[in-house]
């Protein structure tokens, strides 16, 4: 089925009941000329196209939020942006039309092309992209496999619109068949039933099916039991390394590193005579660093025509369940061999973050060009504290730009940053990259600021006069002095014409000359930029008084020491400001290190920005960034599986602003680059979520958990991954000792809850009433 999809603040679904009605809603004025400038790179043209969605079922109300009716039909996309390879793609999907159950074939507005086809009864909707990818042979968005995914359209004219089948105006299920459908679907979901690759189960935008096995995770889960299940050990002798798991470079790293400090070659692991032996080495060295299923992608490479027997593959399994132990330390070579294989990783989602670690997440290697731009003249130890102070005056950039978040809530850039850092640390880093990114709207500013101060001249001249002039327009003045009133500083805003005030601190102190006479008002103006829609202002009798609640539009930049910006923020700790500011640090210099040198910053650095910039400032109205957008929901769950592993109360409720504004620097680099996506936005974007947290819970997490529970004491500390610190094997007693270390509730109802929601979730498998053991995934490495 065909529904037309209208945004209404909420969105709404539309039957389209046939061909002729299909092709005029495609063909209006309206939408072609918005396709023509979608085609040239407008964004917002392209968020006005028509839009569509062709997974869902049939319908008991227009609603399409809670839809939970999946049809018969479903939505594969192909990016292509090669012309001749756009036209061999084409003749490539329509010469395998039947097969893979073609109902529609348009060329989309970036260039690519959508597809619907026949979904296989019974069968989820990534699984049939899945299948559809492999007999193309056609890489695949692993991103758009959700029910209620909508469509943007583009003519109805033969070179956009190449294959529609009628039938796909009909449903064959009934309302009743379509919603039973679905709740088979996703309880085959919850139960890890679809078959499909590792990898699809991952965000990949450039995804090749074909390279993985076909066969579910459970499957591939139970690698140890092929020798006792013939069929299992012939997928897995069929297989090339490459199927059974890519080693990246990280894991070649480790390889490596483990052979040298064994005193293996690589010969040893194909002689016959030696080989077992040289497996169970190399085991007992990479234990530690690898998971499971690296080291058996590394023993694929290492011998790819026997690593499949079964009796590798059962030493493997008892060496990984009889050996690795969880709390053993790591020596000095597995540490030194685990820090330079972190750095190499090119898959983000296998390394994870280390919130209780004594030092922040390390920055990525490649960073987006803006951000590369911003920090090239940076000394390495400051590079990562300016790659998060410069989003509130970049942000300063946007006037009354929004953009939709999960929940659909539109946010403008509100980006508030605090630098907190040891006494002489270095913290004026983030002076000069701030200074140029404001250079435009300080030139503007002084201009205004002149104005301004002759009309108050001539107001003094007068006197009551009559004559005396009316106060003149257009004084936006952006950058302001904290040294100023409420109704000074609601005058900025009134005057501001939907641009954003900015100010910068060198001491976070400093705000207290905002405080008013609540002793709040400066937190309570945090909270209220932060917040969408949210006003700020007074109303007076007075003629002369100010009267005005504009839109509260605050950007800011704040140093402190960490003792001040704790004591600063111990009011508040409950209260929210800290949920919605970006921290960042600079890690403490040895005594005596050579002094940090900086780059120039010239004509040519700011020739380069301003493009930027101009960027910027032009951009206008709703931003749609798909890519942010799914960027977000995946950041959202994986904060969400580690809030659930740690059991991390402070940490969860911190991480849903976070993620938000992590989003928000995603959609700023998004329009800076000229609406343009790079794939190291979303590695920079995790990493700066992580760093974000990672300060958050370092500076404020006990502070934050006391102010909540009294008796806890106030340090620092960072979430932990409670089955981490479990074996692999493990029963209920075991469960409250780890929770009572780490200073939680070892109540009996409370870890049998934990337990009850790791099971749910696969974490863990229950094996006895009392006793469990860890799913493949968490056995680590």
């Amino acid at each position: 089925m065909i529904y037309r999809i209208v945004n209404k603040g909420k969105k709404f679904a539309y039957l389209v009941k046939n061909r002729e009605d299909f092709l005029a809603l495609r063909n209006t004025k309206e939408n072609l000329e918005n396709l023509a400038k979608a085609r040239k790179g407008d964004e917002k043209a392209k968020a006005q196209l028509v839009q569509f969605a062709y997974n869902i079922g049939v319908l008991k109300s227009s609603a399409l939020a809670g839809c939970k009716s999946i049809g018969s039909y479903f939505f594969h996309d192909v990016d292509c942006y090669d012309a001749d390879q756009s036209a061999a793609m084409a003749q490539q999907i329509l010469a395998k039309k039947d097969e893979i159950g073609l109902m529609l074939l348009e060329k989309s507005a970036s260039g690519g092309y959508h597809l619907v086809c026949k979904r296989q009864p019974g069968t989820a909707i990534l699984e049939n992209q899945v299948r559809i990818a492999t007999i193309l042979q056609i890489e695949m968005d692993t991103n758009v496999h959700d029910l209620q995914r909508v469509v943007y359209s583009t003519s109805g004219n033969e070179k956009d619109l190449l294959y529609l089948d009628d039938e796909l105006f009909d449903e064959p299920m009934t309302v009743e068949e379509c919603e039973a459908e679905y709740v088979r679907l996703k309880e085959r979901e919850r139960k890890g039933e679809e078959q499909v690759p590792a990898g699809a189960k991952k965000a990949r935008k450039h995804y090749k099916p074909w390279t993985e096995i076909l066969a579910t995770d459970n499957r591939t889960n139970r690698s140890d039991s092929a020798a006792e299940n013939p069929t299992e050990e012939k997928i897995l002798k069929s297989c090339s390394p490459l199927q059974n798991k890519p080693i990246d470079e990280r894991v070649r790293f480790v390889m490596e590193a483990v052979l040298k400090a064994k005193g293996l070659e690589k010969s040893d692991f194909t002689d016959i005579g030696g080989r077992h032996n040289a497996v169970k080495i190399f085991l007992s060295g990479c234990n530690q660093l690898l998971s499971k299923v690296e080291a058996n992608g590394a023993l694929a490479e290492l011998m790819p025509e026997h690593w499949a027997d079964a009796n590798v593959q059962k030493c493997l399994s008892d060496f990984y369940a009889k050996y690795y132990n969880p709390e053993r330390k790591l020596n000095k070579d597995e540490e030194a061999i685990f820090t330079k294989s972190r750095r190499l990783g090119d898959d983000k989602e296998a390394e994870v973050s280390d919130r209780s670690a004594p030092i922040p997440p390390e920055m990525p290697a490649k960073l987006p060009k803006l951000i590369k731009l911003l920090t090239k003249n940076t000394p390495n130890q400051y590079k990562a504290a300016v790659a998060h102070a410069v989003f509130p005056s970049l942000g300063t950039h946007l006037k009354e730009v929004e953009f939709e978040y999960t929940d659909y809530v539109k946010h403008e850039a509100t980006l508030m940053n605090c630098l907190m850092a040891h006494t002489g640390a270095g913290k004026g880093c983030i002076d000069e990259p701030i200074r140029h990114i404001m250079a435009d709207i300080k030139a503007r500013d002084a201009e205004n600021t002149r104005r301004e101060a002759e009309w108050k001249k001539d107001c003094q001249k007068k006197g009551a006069n009559k004559d005396k002039q009316v106060r003149p327009e257009g004084l936006v003045i952006q950058e302001i002095d904290p040294d100023m009133t409420k109704p000074a500083l609601v005058t900025r805003m009134d005057e501001a014409e939907g641009h954003f005030v900015y100010v910068k601190l060198n001491e976070i102190d400093l705000f207290e000359q905002l405080k008013g006479q609540t002793g709040k008002q400066h937190f309570q103006l945090m909270c209220l930029a932060f917040d969408p829609g949210a006003e700020f202002g007074q109303t007076r009798i007075g003629t002369q008084s100010v009267t005005a609640r504009p839109k509260c539009r605050f950007n800011w930049n704040a140093c402190t020491t960490i003792q001040k910006g704790r004591r600063f923020f111990s009011r508040v700790l409950t209260d929210g400001p800290i949920s919605r500011i970006n921290f960042c640090t600079i890690p403490e210099m040895e005594i005596g290190a050579e002094q940090p040198i900086y780059g120039k910053y010239d004509e040519a650095f700011d020739a380069e920005l301003k493009t930027y910039i101009d960027n910027l400032v032009s951009a206008h109205g709703v931003v749609d960034c798909p890519q942010a957008f799914k960027l977000a929901k995946k950041l959202q769950e994986e904060c969400a599986e580690f809030a659930r592993l740690s059991q991390d109360e402070t940490y969860w409720n911190l991480s849903h602003r976070a993620i938000v504004i992590a989003w928000l620097k995603a959609c700023v680099l998004y329009v800076a680059n000229g609406y343009q996506w790079e794939k190291t936005i979303e590695d920079f974007v995790r990493w700066s979520l992580q760093y974000d947290l990672w300060c958050k819970m370092q500076f404020f997490g006990e502070d934050i958990e006391k102010a909540n529970q009294e008796g806890e004491r106030v340090g620092t500390r960072g979430p932990r991954n409670l089955l981490e610190l479990l074996p692999d094997e493990f029963r209920l007693e075991d469960i409250q000792r780890v929770r009572i270390k780490q200073g939680m509730s070892g109540d009996k109802h409370k870890c049998s809850q934990m337990i009850r929601q790791w099971v749910h979730r696969k974490y863990v498998l229950q094996v006895t009433d009392d006793s469990f053991v860890k799913s493949e995934k968490f056995r680590k490495r």
